[in-house]
């Protein structure tokens, strides 16, 4: 069994904005939640924490718990805990997605960028919409870009002679997303009333010096960061070959270097109860009122 990857918070924040506005855009498609002012919310996955306030942004009263396997990334995040301006609360757990279990009941589940590295993560949809609100929401984005040249070169690299008994399997081992469609037939299945699946293509201008490189430190290329250690030579050594493709692949033009990012969006809401309707008035009672 590989080892987790090792993250490191600085790296994945220094492409913030353009990580930022997938989590943006599936926010926009959240509808109200059954916790009115003051909702219950997870955040799977949470990662150093930014992406996280921005929920207390939207629901400035709300209890907000983000959740996340890396340490690093946990005591990244500390610097938005406690209280918020508007009277909620964000706070920070230890939490694998591939075994969490939600200890209480929550009226959003939201995770960015995150499930990718889970396998068999749909398989804990029906877990994690069985702790959701009646009337609450399950919502993610996860890359979609997996046969882009980023990583399909990444995956060559690490199956070439070699790297391969090194790294066998490091570019591929964390690509674990299902397609839109299939996204969508789940959440159904799981009697979702409302299930919005899309995905959208980010087109992205990234600056300065090979900065798909310095992108892909931040996410893809840490299972091999982390398969090679403190082996600083053959560090240099991978992250060299694997830049002078990524500039082949994506050469650099006059006003930056162009990333298309293709991302997978759903949101899904529990069913409420219905509503129960008052029964018609008798006529005796009907009588007595007017009498």
């Amino acid at each position: 069994m590989q080892a987790a990857p090792t993250w490191d918070p600085q790296q994945y924040l220094r492409h913030s904005t353009h990580r930022t506005r997938p989590f943006l855009d599936l926010l926009t498609r959240i509808t109200a939640l059954p916790g009115g002012g003051a909702p219950r919310i997870a955040d799977i996955g949470c990662g150093p924490g930014n992406v996280t306030a921005l929920l207390a942004d939207r629901w400035p009263a709300a209890r907000i718990t983000g959740f996340d396997s890396s340490r690093e990334m946990l005591r990244a995040a500390e610097r938005y805990a406690g209280p918020t301006p508007g009277g909620g609360l964000i706070e920070f757990r230890h939490a694998d997605a591939a075994v969490w279990v939600p200890e209480e009941p929550y009226d959003l589940i939201v995770s960015n960028a995150a499930l990718q590295w889970v396998p068999g993560h749909a398989d804990r949809f029906p877990i994690w919409l069985d702790r959701i609100a009646p009337g609450g929401t399950f919502a993610f984005q996860v890359p979609g870009n997996f046969t882009a040249p980023s990583h399909a070169l990444l995956a060559e690299l690490c199956d070439t002679p070699r790297w391969r008994s090194r790294l066998d399997g490091r570019g591929r081992a964390y690509v674990h997303i299902l397609q839109p469609a299939d996204y969508l037939e789940r959440l159904t299945e799981l009697g979702c009333e409302v299930v919005d699946v899309w995905e959208s293509t980010y087109v992205q201008l990234l600056h300065g010096e090979d900065p798909v490189l310095e992108w892909t430190k931040g996410t893809a290329l840490r299972p091999v960061l982390t398969a090679l250690g403190d082996d600083r030579a053959a560090v240099e050594e991978f992250t060299g070959q694997y830049r002078d493709l990524l500039r082949k692949a994506y050469p650099a033009g006059p006003h930056g270097t162009v990333f298309p990012f293709r991302r997978i969006f759903a949101v899904a809401r529990k069913a409420a109860p219905a509503t129960a309707v008052p029964a018609a008035p008798t006529a005796s009672a009907t009588s007595r009122e007017s009498s």
